[in-house]
């Protein structure tokens, strides 16, 4: 009977067979009681609920000579012992709560590790941004070398600037105690300077960036320079760990200072040389809210960095907006102005290099020549040294400011319809102050030096907005590049072919009368916007008369006047 029950269950047999195995065949006596004892088992530990399964603490194996009564942990009344009933539970509990206990230990310890190592990481990899090479000179080397701007004392170079010397030292750490400003025309050779001076030091110690219109674009740019992900690549949230919350990207540009903070205070440590962060293009940055306010940030930091020598940081901008922007709140600022090079300095420099590159040495009239159509701008210069036929170069590049002035601000005349007034306004202001600026030469006549060459007119800022009776247009000309402000705050063209512009189109024929025949038609379109007229219908046939003034506030009033009658019928 017994052993047709163990049959029964699989586990039983498995018990059996193991039971035959372990027998030997030569004590058959032996190996039928063994396999009387494993079946007795098997079936006790059924009748009480075990199981086959392996023996649990707090179980109670039968044991041969036991009743079931024994075995199953009851007295002789039919009680069950308490304690045999809940010691399996209890241990079950306790071993999931040690379970617990343990996988959220090894979890918070691998979360915080993780924490830890990824903030470390973090500095490593800025820190590793200040090594010598920079990104940006290697894309300067791909894009080609600029034209050099070092100091006087150096012979390979062939064209040189007087404000190298500063940037030098401000580029190495020797210039500290400060963050600069640099705000000249396009194409005088401000980011030029920037990287020969970068260049020198290797990029040890310094990064550098352009600017962006896009505050996202902006802080991406920062990021790329300083090497910085903003915690996109965090993985902490697989640890339960929450990373900084979804922000603005002003503040993501305040999280990168403060980092930049950290190694600046262990770069003073052990270089004892702050470093340097360039913001190149300024000017791209919009004049709003946003732009100011992202303005406004770097100004703060750049005062605090300055004054303890951690940072020291360098602007680079074509508008004046930016300086009467940072001037507000500017105690440590230093102002470096870049303007066109001297008429002596940019002679010299075209016949080195045309002697060294063409084998030529132009004539000195040449040479006069194209001083007097373009000046000293150094981007001028560049293409008019290069090409083979420089005077044709120099009328190309007048022609060229000449369209794009007259694309942005010619003038319609009496002709012109109401709706483009609003923008005629802007052109016609414009035309008032080159024709201004045209007269004042005239009046005072040439100023030419000799060293410096000639000096172009200008008015103060205060003067230009009087004369063309707005406040408002004249930083977007200087954004356009046809005036500029300088950090005086005097107005001039913002070249020598731009001013050759404004001479030739003063000059032309009935300039003048269509000019004032479009500044007297946008009077009389404003003043027809100004008129309010009445229309009175069904009225009796008589005379009425109309008194008072809405302006004086007198009212309007409208009375009857009685006919006279007419003696002769």
């Amino acid at each position: 009977m017994a052993l047709r029950s163990a049959v029964n269950c699989p586990k039983s047999v498995r018990q059996l067979c193991r039971c035959f195995a372990q027998c030997p065949s030569s004590k058959p006596a032996a190996s039928a009681s063994r396999i009387q004892h494993c079946l007795w088992f098997q079936q006790k530990r059924y009748a009480n609920g075990y199981g086959a399964g392996p023996q649990l603490p707090g179980q109670v194996a039968p044991q041969p000579g036991q009743s079931e009564e024994q075995t199953s942990g009851k007295d002789a009344g039919g009680r069950q012992d308490q304690g045999s009933e809940w010691n399996p539970t209890l241990f079950k509990m306790f071993e999931s709560a040690a379970t617990t206990m343990v996988s959220l230990f090894v979890l918070g310890l691998a979360g915080y590790g993780y924490h830890r190592y990824y903030k470390y990481l973090v500095l490593q990899k800025m820190e590793h941004a200040f090594q010598p090479g920079d990104p940006v000179l290697e894309l300067a080397a791909l894009a080609g070398a600029p034209p050099s701007t070092a100091g006087e004392n150096d012979d390979e170079h062939w064209i040189r600037l007087k404000e190298q010397q500063k940037i030098d030292a401000i580029i190495d750490g020797t210039d500290r105690g400060h963050y600069h400003l640099l705000i000249g025309e396009k194409g005088t050779g401000k980011s030029s300077m920037l990287l020969d001076a970068v260049q020198k030091v290797d990029g040890e110690g310094v990064s550098m960036f352009e600017a962006h219109a896009d505050l996202e674009i902006f802080r991406i740019r920062l990021g790329k320079a300083l090497d910085y992900e903003f915690h996109e690549d965090y993985i902490g949230s697989l640890f339960s760990i929450r990373g900084p919350r979804d922000t603005t990207a002003l503040l993501d540009i305040e999280r990168a200072f403060n980092k930049l903070e950290k190694i600046a205070l262990k770069r003073r440590k052990a270089v004892g040389k702050p470093l340097v962060l360039i913001v190149n293009s300024t000017h791209l940055l919009r004049d709003d809210e946003d732009g100011r306010d992202l303005l406004e940030l770097i100004q703060q930091r750049a005062e605090q960095w300055a004054a303890s020598n951690l940072v020291t940081v360098v602007l680079n901008s074509d508008d004046y907006w930016v300086y009467e922007r940072l001037k507000q709140y500017a105690t440590r600022m230093e102002v470096l102005p870049v303007l066109d090079l001297p008429r002596r300095q940019a002679i010299s420099a075209l016949i080195k290099y045309r002697s060294r590159y063409d084998q030529e040495e132009p004539k000195p009239d040449i040479l006069e020549q194209v001083y007097e159509k373009i000046g000293g701008r150094l981007s001028f210069l560049n293409q008019v040294a290069r090409s083979k036929d420089m005077l044709h170069t120099c009328d190309k590049i007048c022609q060229a400011e000449k369209t794009w002035f007259l694309n942005n601000c010619w003038i319609l005349g009496e002709e012109m319809d109401d709706d483009v007034m609003d923008q005629q306004k802007y052109a016609s202001a414009a035309m008032v102050l080159a024709k201004a600026l045209v007269d004042q030469e005239k009046e005072r006549g040439s100023i030419y030096d000799p060293e410096t060459g000639r000096v172009l007119p200008q008015i103060p800022l205060h003067k230009a907005r009087e004369i063309m009776t707005r406040a408002d247009f004249i930083k977007d000309y200087d954004h356009i590049n046809i005036f500029t402000i300088d950090a005086q705050a005097m107005v001039r063209a913002d070249s020598v072919p731009m001013l050759n512009a404004f001479r030739q189109i003063c000059s032309e024929e009935g300039f003048e009368e269509h000019l004032q025949a479009t500044l007297d038609r946008i009077s009389a379109i404003e003043s027809l916007g100004r008129t309010r007229e009445i229309v009175a219908k069904d009225l009796i046939s008589n005379i009425y008369q109309i008194q008072g003034r809405s302006d004086k506030g007198e009212g309007v009033r409208i009375s009857i006047k009685a006919k006279e009658d007419n003696p002769d019928g």
